[in-house]
């Protein structure tokens, strides 16, 4: 009886493994050669054949959305594991880090990603609530600890990070987007100790006026 159990359940992580290194390779080759990217190029990648990969995606549309998914769903999950994190601001900053990947396969993928959402509210809404929570829960964490001011809603930052994100085409881009990342994470954190104290001086301090 165990091994039969044994032998039924064997094909069946196998499929589930070999879907995990197709989503992987996607994510991989879609980021980098886009929507046109070879679905070959793909199974090559992920070391499966082509007839393996059309089993678990049968149409390209398919297979973008099961990626996009996917890295919703990791993100998800990343937020959960960094809410554990010592420095709540450093967590919120990895985790948007995280998000501008996210973008990149987002982006190599835009053109059938907006068939699917226009065929597919679901699709939309799903990924827009799971992302609000993963990013909204970090965010509620950093400002109750007193480090990152209250007036900013995870829409604001999710806004914000794709806005950076689309703003710059160029090879290389990320690099640039995770630096300006850095800037705007840094300016939205709450000023505290005596380097604040020092700036707050200063900026009472009245005008000396000149002679004339």
């Amino acid at each position: 009886m165990d091994d039969h159990t044994d032998q039924t359940r064997k094909p069946r992580a196998d499929a589930v493994r070999n879907r995990e290194r197709v989503l992987e390779a996607a994510k991989i080759v879609f980021s980098a050669g886009g929507p046109e990217a070879s679905l070959e190029a793909v199974a090559k990648r992920a070391g499966v054949g082509i007839g393996t990969l059309y089993r678990h995606f049968p149409t390209r549309e398919d297979l973008f959305e099961a990626v996009y998914r996917r890295e919703v769903e990791q993100l998800s999950e990343l937020a959960e594991h960094l809410r554990s994190a010592k420095d709540p601001v450093d967590a919120l900053r990895r985790w948007m880090r995280s998000g501008v990947e996210f973008v990149a396969t987002k982006k190599g993928m835009s053109a059938a990603l907006a068939l699917t959402y226009q065929s597919s509210s679901e699709l939309a809404a799903f990924s827009m609530d799971r992302l609000t929570k993963a990013i909204g829960s970090l965010l509620d964490r950093a400002v109750a600890a007193g480090q990152m001011r209250g007036d900013i809603s995870p829409e604001d930052l999710l806004r914000a990070l794709i806005g950076m994100c689309y703003m710059h085409d160029q090879p290389g881009w990320q690099s640039s987007v995770l630096r300006m990342l850095d800037v705007f994470v840094d300016g939205l954190q709450v000023q505290s100790g005596p380097k604040a104290k020092v700036r707050t001086a200063k900026a009472a301090k009245p005008a000396v006026k000149r002679k004339r």
